[in-house]
């Protein structure tokens, strides 16, 4: 018996998606002159600050885009700003480092037609220890130390709508009520698609609050829940829809398979290398989520439409 043969696919806008990946590697592009680079007074006691959110979140970005140190980082701000032909001052070394600790980043993203269709999952990134291939030839030296990082995308954009940074230690399914509540709530969402890590009751009650429906495989030893609330009816019918037509059916009826873009944006996260610099949690937070933002910015800029051949 011969085996099916794999489906095929190609890409349909190879010019202009070839035009925004040129566009990525713009040093220009990522500075906007009309952007407010100094901070207004706020009234506070204490000394004011100098620098914008903005200005030091273009920074920081600089340095998670091209890998730099802080110090690095700077010398190339002030050269772009001379590209630029803007007379503005740079921040020093010190200043990016303490205020990244408390900066609320901004992730652009894009609003679709329609109902939101949310992809779910997480993925470990180190921040402490030796590389892969120093452990595998030497052995592991020291303690080495993960963190774990939560995303929501939309498929129809492909952007990230919803991040959440925790401890390794921490499980996946009570950081998705987090993750929903991230999105606006007069932003309507469609389907919320995640593994089998997310069938529990905490997960399907707060999609269902949501007034969306949960695309999400019953575990293997999975029971019938007691029907006391809509979110366990709903997950009760995913069950027998499962044992009646079988798990391989569910998944392509329900489109579940479409989940691994968001494994292909897990890999797009470390794209911008393996560990993270930071060593504080706070700071921590704030260099996954400017990733994130490179990652929508990169998405804004153009994508690759593909479409199955037949």
């Amino acid at each position: 018996m011969s085996k099916p043969s794999r489906a095929r696919y190609r890409t349909t806008n190879w010019s202009s998606y070839t035009e925004s990946l040129r566009k990525r590697g713009s040093l220009l592009i990522w500075l906007d002159k009309e952007m407010t680079w100094l901070a207004s007074h706020d009234g506070k006691p204490g000394r004011p600050a100098v620098f914008s959110d903005a200005a030091i979140q273009f920074c920081l970005t600089i340095k998670v885009l091209f890998k730099l140190p802080l110090r690095q980082t700077t010398g190339m701000v002030a050269s772009l700003l001379k590209m630029a032909d803007l007379d503005w001052a740079v921040p020093d070394y010190t200043t990016l480092c303490r205020r990244q600790k408390t900066l609320a980043v901004q992730i652009p993203y894009r609003r679709a037609d329609g109902p939101l269709k949310l992809l779910v999952d997480s993925t470990g990134i180190k921040f402490l220890g030796d590389g892969e291939w120093q452990a595998r030839k030497h052995g592991v030296q020291g303690r080495r130390q993960w963190r774990k990082v939560h995303l929501a995308m939309d498929t129809a954009t492909s952007d990230i709508r919803a991040v959440e940074f925790t401890p390794s230690s921490d499980g996946d399914s009570p950081v998705l009520p987090e993750l929903l509540d991230q999105i606006h709530g007069d932003e309507e969402i469609g389907t919320v698609t995640a593994d089998g890590a997310y069938d529990t009751r905490r997960c399907h009650a707060a999609i269902i609050d949501r007034q969306a429906t949960p695309i999400i495989p019953i575990r293997k030893n999975g029971r019938p829940w007691k029907e006391d609330c809509p979110a366990a009816i709903a997950r009760n019918e995913t069950l027998r829809a499962t044992r009646h037509y079988g798990r391989a059916f569910w998944k392509r009826w329900t489109g579940y398979h479409v989940r691994s873009r968001i494994e292909a944006k897990m890999r797009c996260l470390k794209a911008f290398g393996e560990r993270i610099a930071a060593r504080d949690p706070d700071r921590q937070t704030a260099e996954i989520q400017i990733r994130v933002a490179l990652m929508n910015r990169f998405s804004a800029l153009g994508t690759a439409e593909i479409i199955r051949a037949a």
